[in-house]
């Protein structure tokens, strides 16, 4: 079904990539949210006060919040799909982050009022009426919640887009929400004892772990979290698909929203290669992985000595020093400067940002383990902290 209504509503479905057509998306999740958690609302408001229902009342206020959200997804979509201008060269993708962020707020303020109106009723309960209409009611809300998420999740999935895994996120929720209501709307009349309050803070509780989750999941993309494993073995392997390319180092990657992904990367190359070819290689390299996989790369070239034995053997034994320490430290750009009382040995160290040990303490570390091996040799050493997920994927 989700197929038929991408085909009959959003125009080039299938090209993802496309602003106009994450927009269509967009507007399909929304209308047909808009449309759905209307009814429901309105379903629920109804009953619920013919039954004097105060979970089920909760129930129509979410919904109708439901409504809300998915009205701002409408409006995040279009403000996303803007392109770049003057003030936002990077575009205004990030703009659907902060839309989250608004349903999740939206969603936690939903939750607390249900909370305190529930609480209100268990201290001072209220008799309500058990209803085949209200029932079904909530079993009809249940099936169109659990298709809602099937459909959401998949758009979310297809546009990989936090604004409608976010929304289906919510529909779930909402099933387990309805859920309880059933239950205790079933039970209550059977055992004499009026659950309704208690399954109103249930709802509630319910709500707001999907609102602080969302949230969390919004403001983590907005403060500027690390890449995945996968998206770095992704550049890694892409990059090192070319012979001439000898290993790759201090990667960044910088999140400006779906489809908005900018990278900087340092590339070694053979020093003896001429340096015209090597640029063209590396030209070439962000071109192709810009229209492959729509990544924004940068790299620098980094040429490296291989046919010096001497150089050779000082690396290795460099390398051996530093992974004697911590075998989650990696090292890159070596390099030996000669002099006629010693010689300077320089490169930088990669340490993931968890790393417990100092600067200072590391450096002073190396070089006296360095210098007990041979007096003549001084590191000069610089320190980089790992913007990625693994040092081991990409030093």
């Amino acid at each position: 079904m989700e197929e038929l209504l991408l085909k009959r509503f959003v125009k080039d479905y299938k090209d993802v990539q496309v602003p106009k057509v994450r927009e269509g998306y967009g507007k399909l999740s929304s209308t047909i949210g808009v449309i759905l958690n209307l009814l429901l609302a309105a379903l629920k408001f109804t009953v619920g006060t013919f039954t004097r229902s105060i979970a089920i009342t909760g129930d129509a206020v979410n919904n109708l919040s439901d409504a809300g959200s998915s009205l701002i997804t409408v409006v995040s979509f279009k403000l996303a799909g803007k392109p770049a201008d003057e003030e936002h060269p990077f575009g205004h993708a990030r703009i659907e982050y902060i839309a989250s962020s608004l349903v999740a707020v939206l969603i936690l303020v939903i939750a607390i009022e249900l909370m305190m109106t529930s609480i209100s009723r268990i201290i001072a309960p209220v008799s309500t009426e058990f209803s085949i209409v209200s029932v079904s009611v909530l079993v009809f809300s249940i099936v169109v919640k659990l298709w809602l998420f099937a459909f959401n999740k998949k758009l979310g999935r297809m546009i990989n887009s936090s604004m409608l895994r976010a929304t289906a996120a919510d529909s779930l929720t909402d099933v387990m929400a309805t859920s309880v209501i059933l239950v205790s709307t079933i039970i209550s009349p059977l055992i004499g004892l009026q659950l309704d309050g208690y399954m109103g803070v249930g709802v509630s509780i319910f709500i707001m772990i999907t609102g602080f989750s969302i949230l969390r999941e919004t403001l983590n993309r907005i403060l500027g979290q690390r890449p995945s494993d996968e998206l770095v073995a992704k550049i890694d392997s892409y990059i090192k698909q070319h012979e001439a390319i000898l290993d790759t180092h201090d990667l960044v990657v910088h999140d400006y929203g779906p489809n908005r992904c900018f990278a900087s990367v340092h590339a070694e190359v053979n020093a003896s290669v001429d340096i015209l070819e090597s640029h063209d290689l590396i030209d070439n390299i962000e071109r192709n992985i810009a229209l492959d996989l729509g990544i924004h790369l940068v790299i620098h070239i980094d040429p490296i000595i291989k046919d010096d034995p001497y150089v050779n053997k000082l690396r290795d034994l460099t390398e051996g020093v530093v992974s004697s320490i911590d075998s989650s430290l990696s090292m890159h750009d070596f390099r030996v400067v000669k002099g006629k009382t010693h010689s300077n040995l320089v490169f930088d160290v990669t340490v993931p940002a968890s790393y417990e040990k100092k600067d200072k303490e590391l450096i002073k570390e190396i070089s006296s383990r360095i210098a007990a091996i041979d007096q003549t040799f001084y590191a000069v050493i610089t320190i980089d902290r790992a913007y990625t997920s693994s040092t081991n994927i990409l030093k």
